[in-house]
């Protein structure tokens, strides 16, 4: 599906001669920001500070965005690297990436009341994780899990078996090379924030390698991933510059600029927000397009636009490439 919203340059001739000023073409990728997963995890710390009082500590940041950490350390939120920074009182949420399996066990042995904020799609993955494992039996496979070393989320995700039952696949080489004990007893799953096509690539080149290869029933990618992939597709063709909003450890805010620079756009910038713009690489745009990763708020994004009307007559157009209508429940027991 695929829409078009176009706000109309109403007389831009005249307003360029009336205010000294050039025209610039702005086109916003649609659908940006936050997703369902990211929205969830947030609010599991706002609810919990709500029921609990301040402070409410957090392990590793909720999202890969400073923007919003610092807006949850304003209201209370304490961010901590492991959970022997947390007092033996505390309540503690765990980020948007999961965690090892050692990390709640580790909360249960000192009695923390722990809420865990991981995205349900991220969930999907350890689910999937472990019934490749089948418990080491007879039935279990090698998992070839397609993603990028130290990311919080193949951590949380190879956390979850015993060592040994995981090999990382960072990109197509590695697939090309990686040498497994039992080629017949082989599964993968994937990182949810990666490039589709640099995934699909990797997929194919393992499926050809290793026909008995078992993958997930559903894209391990998830939707907001796609979707924001997708609308950068829709407008780098005929952008000179695409800004993404994002934070550099915002593995979905990277993807989205190297999505950028492979599908047309001449040249794709990763900026945490406004303050961090330079203004120099504007100066022989005509137009520009602009996303945001799915940690980075929609505030930003219009921050930014506010920001360019101010030195530029904008002619803005919003291509919309899917809408999306997902929402997750909050975990028990701050939801139903």
């Amino acid at each position: 599906m695929s829409d078009t919203l176009t706000t109309a340059p109403t007389s831009r001739t005249e307003k360029s001669a009336a205010h000294g000023r050039r025209t610039l073409k702005v086109l916003l990728a649609g659908p940006r920001g936050f997703c369902a997963g990211v929205d969830r995890a947030i609010r599991v710390v706002e609810e919990a500070i709500k029921r609990f009082g301040a402070p409410v500590y957090v392990r590793h940041e909720i999202v890969h965005n400073r923007t919003v950490v610092e807006d949850l350390e304003a209201k209370g939120a304490i961010f901590v690297e492991e959970l022997d920074e947390v007092p033996e009182d505390g309540h503690v949420v765990f980020s948007a990436h999961g965690v090892p399996k050692a990390v709640p066990a580790e909360a249960e042995r000192r009695n923390l009341l722990y809420l865990d904020a991981t995205c349900p799609l991220v969930s999907k993955v350890h689910r999937e994780a472990e019934r490749h494992f089948a418990d080491g039996g007879p039935e279990s496979r090698h998992i070839l899990m397609i993603g990028h070393a130290g990311h919080p989320e193949v951590v949380g995700t190879m956390g979850q078996l015993p060592p040994g039952t995981m090999t990382l696949i960072q990109d197509a080489e590695e697939a090309r090379t990686v040498m497994p004990a039992d080629p017949m007893r082989l599964a993968f799953i994937t990182q949810t924030t990666l490039s589709v096509d640099d995934t699909a690539e990797i997929v194919d080149i393992l499926r050809a390698r290793f026909p008995h290869i078992e993958g997930p029933k559903r894209e391990d990618i998830c939707y907001a991933t796609t979707n924001r992939q997708e609308a950068v597709k829709a407008i780098a063709p005929e952008s000179d510059l695409v800004i993404v909003i994002g934070s550099p450890n915002s593995s979905n805010s990277q993807r989205l600029r190297e999505v950028a620079e492979r599908t047309g756009a001449k040249r794709a910038l990763l900026v945490p927000k406004l303050e961090n713009l330079d203004w120099s690489v504007l100066e022989d745009v005509e137009t520009v397009g602009i996303t945001a990763g799915a940690s980075a708020p929609e505030a930003l994004v219009q921050e930014m636009v506010k920001a360019l009307s101010e030195r530029f007559n904008l002619d803005i157009e919003e291509r919309i490439v899917k809408e999306e209508s997902v929402t997750f429940r909050l975990p028990s027991p701050l939801g139903p």
